[in-house]
């Protein structure tokens, strides 16, 4: 009964100094507001890194050919065609934290045709483990398997997106599409997985088996007939995915006959260990932006202690009548605490609102993921509820202290 006759005695004065009490939670509203903001921006950032680390799959690392060095000057990464079929065998047979490596023969821009539709995409010639590597489902028909590679079958899984401009909604499967002039048939469609962190649509590529990537499709490179775009490994789960990208480093330096001085002619990504540092980048940004919008938050508490204990002073003589007629300095205490507590808390109701307002704005016009739970918004109230009893308690317990002698006296 107490707690319930303090919080409408505080309900009656909020609405009775509407001004005033307006002005002391707008700190508390864009404080909170702020704060949900920044947490949905950091949740969103934080669930696309994740979505991107599914898409990648767990635990792989990317072998690629290495940069071409002519007069001095370096032609960029995949330039010289050093990595071969041979070497993803090795890797796969003699590095034994890998459980598999799919190797990659990929050509970009090449162009789709069916009936009068055509669209430019990825080609990517690969082995059956490549889906399994990837994470990556098939939709609708089937993938592509290890007689389709020995076979080179002329037989293609088109991705989302590639599917839906040759064929709109109909099913591809079982369609016969033109790829470079060579007519093949599409078995299956690919799960959608959207956009990469990059930017690009991973959905935006049609994938074969290599044998037919070689012999039929994308053709073989002049300066070495036997390589490859590159190897996409899985690491098994649990083991330490640093020795296992020292062991195939030196298992292809080996390959590649490279003296201890020499440079690598190839180039090795631990896409787990990038995935893992944008994370903790993200991680830190929001908490970075979380704490420069909390200082509003402080600004909205000082607000309210500075206005409590203007209330304080205000109400001497009420607090001297109180306490007079029996009342305890603990009845004192809670009465403004609670007063402070139903601002902070009126003042968070209103924050928690408008950031979630700001944060589907964001999302919208900004075009970044957001992540908006009923977490969050307690997470807010929370804030803003430790806000109205911390910088609230010290003009509660001033009131508390008061003689009621000397409050009865006071103008």
């Amino acid at each position: 009964m107490k707690l319930v006759n303090s919080t409408l005695a505080a309900l009656r004065a909020v609405r009775v100094n509407k001004l005033r009490s307006g002005l002391t939670m707008l700190g508390i509203v864009l404080g909170v507001s702020s704060v949900t903001v920044m947490m949905a921006v950091g949740g969103g950032a934080s669930q696309r890194i994740q979505t991107e680390m599914r898409n990648l799959g767990a635990n792989t690392i990317v072998l690629n050919s290495g940069a071409l060095k002519s007069s001095g000057v370096s032609k960029g990464q995949g330039s010289r065609p050093s990595v071969t079929l041979a070497d993803a065998q090795a890797i796969a047979n003699e590095v034994a934290a890998v459980v598999a490596a799919s190797p990659q023969h990929n050509f970009a821009g090449m162009q789709l045709i069916y009936g009068n539709a055509n669209w430019s995409t990825l080609v990517a010639g690969t082995t059956p483990e490549y889906l399994t590597i990837r994470n990556w489902a098939v939709n609708r028909g089937r993938a592509i398997d290890r007689e389709d590679v020995l076979q080179g079958s002329k037989v293609v899984l088109l991705g989302r997106t590639v599917a839906e401009k040759l064929f709109g909604n109909q099913s591809p499967v079982g369609q016969e599409i033109r790829i470079n002039r060579i007519p093949m048939t599409v078995i299956g469609e690919l799960a959608a997985k959207g956009q990469s962190l990059a930017g690009l649509d991973t959905d935006d590529t049609a994938v074969i088996p290599i044998s037919t990537a070689f012999n039929r499709v994308i053709g073989r490179n002049p300066a070495n007939p036997r390589a490859i775009s590159g190897v996409i490994i899985k690491v098994r789960d649990g083991a330490n995915m640093a020795s296992a990208f020292a062991e195939i480093r030196q298992v292809v330096r080996e390959r590649h006959g490279l003296l201890p001085a020499q440079e690598d002619d190839f180039h090795l990504i631990n896409l787990t260990e990038v995935m893992r540092a944008k994370e903790d980048s993200a991680r830190a940004l929001g908490i970075l932006l979380a704490a420069i919008a909390s200082v509003s938050l402080l600004v909205g508490g000082i607000g309210i202690m500075n206005i409590m204990l203007v209330s304080v002073t205000e109400r001497i003589r009420e607090i001297g009548l109180r306490l007079a007629v029996g009342a305890r300095r603990s009845d004192i205490l809670g009465q403004f605490l609670v007063e402070a507590t139903i601002l902070s808390l009126i003042g968070g109701i209103a924050g928690v609102t408008l950031g979630l307002g700001g944060a589907v704005a964001v999302e919208h016009y900004a075009n970044l993921r957001v992540v908006l739970n009923g977490q969050l918004s307690l997470i807010a109230m929370t804030l803003a509820a430790g806000v109205g009893i911390f910088f609230g308690f010290y003009p509660a317990w001033k009131a508390s202290l008061l003689q009621p002698v000397e409050a009865l006296r006071s103008d």
